[in-house]
């Protein structure tokens, strides 16, 4: 990161704000199945299309996902399959720390109950 411009680090910056919303990761998750319209993600994601739609438009302006008209439909891939080794890498990392915590967290908890019934 030391040799990036300010320029180069502001579109990185910009890259994890795409990233940073739980809805267009949970679409992400979804493309990593396959393509899709924005009605059919729509229905697996629980939202609008409208609201979809909004979100497509930031993970493409990031080159995160690609699309394709078909007919009256605008299909939706991943183009930059990297993304997920990034997010396996962060999710792999924040599930060892609520892990930990957990494991931490269910030894006070019994500390304190052998400490109450002495």
């Amino acid at each position: 990161m030391q040799d990036l411009t300010i320029a180069a680090m502001e579109q990185i910056a910009a890259y994890f704000t795409a990233l940073s919303e739980p809805t267009r990761l949970q679409m992400l998750s979804i493309l990593r199945d396959g393509e899709r319209n924005v009605g059919e993600l729509a229905q697996q994601c629980g939202y609008t299309s409208a609201n979809i739609s909004r979100h497509l438009a930031v993970l493409s302006k990031h080159g995160l996902v690609a699309k394709e008209s078909r007919g009256t439909s605008v299909y939706y891939r991943i183009a930059d399959e990297s993304v997920y080794t990034l997010c396996d890498l962060v999710c792999g990392s924040i599930l060892r720390q609520l892990e930990e915590k957990s494991s931490t967290q269910k030894e006070f908890a019994m500390s304190a109950k052998l400490s109450r019934n002495r």
